[in-house]
């Protein structure tokens, strides 16, 4: 009888033991260390944490630290492991590190040094509020003049006379070229958009005299110099950072009343055509212009933007093409002439050309302060 009793008491034992152990390391995905309130590792006798010495490197040292890294590094789950084969994880809603196992586990947990893509340096590093250091966020909901005539497509454009918008694109000079300077437009679901900020000369809208298509696809502008000539004189290390986009190249009608936000409605938004052209460069929108201006000449027709024109970054004060085709007529295509306002002419004219651009949204940001003596380095 005592042996019986014995015999169950200790299977009672056991079963309350690894209830106990399925409780905590079982398969509910209960952290066995995690960042608490005061970002303290719990537990953290049962891991080691490895911190890599520099970005890149693959070279990891032991942290003595006992709380999680906040900032400036990322969670490595493929190193990530535990000597009794515990399966680790990165929970992105609690920002926790949360660990699956049957038995008692020691686990060592990797973090590499962050570096962030160009685009998130821009939104998470440079832009603080709408209006400092010439970003707008353009969600519809700002507080500054004219914030109800933003673009409302949840991007981040600069915008002013003259913000540090610049970067350095197809050197690695210590001091940039000029004829290798961009600047960024803005930041558009993840891509940072540059425009060149000199002209690489004048073109034809449709690459000839003689030709008076205003269908992009056929430009020799387009296949021809833009993505021909220019694209491959950037070599292979640069032009695959570029993106190739659907440009919206639909076109649509003049108005002499039009603003930037009524523009970018018929041009981008939701009034505009669906034609699309597969390809890497591209030109500027006219929308681009008008919302380069600074906020105060939203509510301006960019027929009669000219007041604009010494507080917009994106006038050089020359006449250049957009890539919008105008509706109206069968060889006329929209152009920012140089006197600062928005108008059209017939595309077999000869205008200023400044190639435009998306990144691929993994490329990184690297150094710089965006000034026209020290730009944005990327990679």
């Amino acid at each position: 009888m005592k042996k019986k009793i014995l015999i169950l008491s200790s299977l009672i034992m056991f079963a309350l033991i690894v209830s106990m152990v399925t409780l905590f390391y079982g398969d509910s995905d209960k952290a066995i260390f995690e960042s608490g309130k005061n970002n303290t590792v719990v537990r953290s006798n049962a891991l080691t944490m490895m911190y890599e010495t520099e970005a890149g490197s693959g070279e990891y040292a032991v942290s003595s630290n006992t709380t999680w890294p906040q900032e400036g590094y990322v969670f490595n789950e493929r190193l990530s492991s535990c000597e009794n084969g515990g399966i680790l994880s990165w929970n992105s809603e609690t920002k926790r590190v949360v660990m699956k196992t049957n038995t008692s586990d020691k686990c060592y947990v990797y973090f590499d040094v962050y570096e962030p893509t160009f685009a998130e340096y821009i939104i998470n590093n440079v832009y603080v509020e709408d209006g400092v250091n010439g970003l707008y966020y353009h969600d519809g909901v700002g507080s500054y003049t004219n914030a109800d005539q933003e673009a409302g497509d949840g991007s981040y454009r600069y915008a002013g006379a003259n913000p540090n918008n610049y970067v350095c694109f197809g050197s690695d000079e210590e001091t940039c070229p000029v004829d290798n300077l961009y600047r960024i437009i803005g930041v558009f679901e993840g891509q940072v958009k540059l425009i060149k900020d000199t002209s690489i000369g004048k073109y034809y809208w449709i690459g000839s005299s003689s030709n008076s298509s205003t269908t992009w696809s056929s430009s020799t502008l387009n296949t021809g110099t833009l993505n021909g000539t220019y694209l491959n004189g950037l070599g292979s290390t640069w032009s695959n950072l570029i993106a190739t986009t659907n440009w919206k190249v639909g076109g649509m009608a003049w108005s002499q009343t039009n603003t930037a936000k009524q523009y970018y409605t018929t041009e981008l938004g939701s009034s505009s055509s669906s034609t699309t052209y597969s390809a890497k460069i591209g030109l500027m929108y006219v929308c681009d212009y008008g919302y380069a201006a600074d906020p105060s000449y939203w509510t301006t027709e960019l027929y009669k933007y000219e007041p604009a024109k010494s507080s917009d970054w994106m006038n050089i004060g020359i006449t250049e093409w957009t890539i919008s085709r105008c509706s109206d007529g069968t060889n006329i295509a929209f152009l920012v002439n140089y006197a600062g306002d928005v108008g059209y002419d017939g595309v077999n004219m000869y205008y200023g050309v400044r190639p435009s651009f998306y990144l691929e949204s993994s490329v990184e940001f690297s150094e710089g302060d965006g000034s026209e003596q020290n730009p944005f380095r990327i990679a």
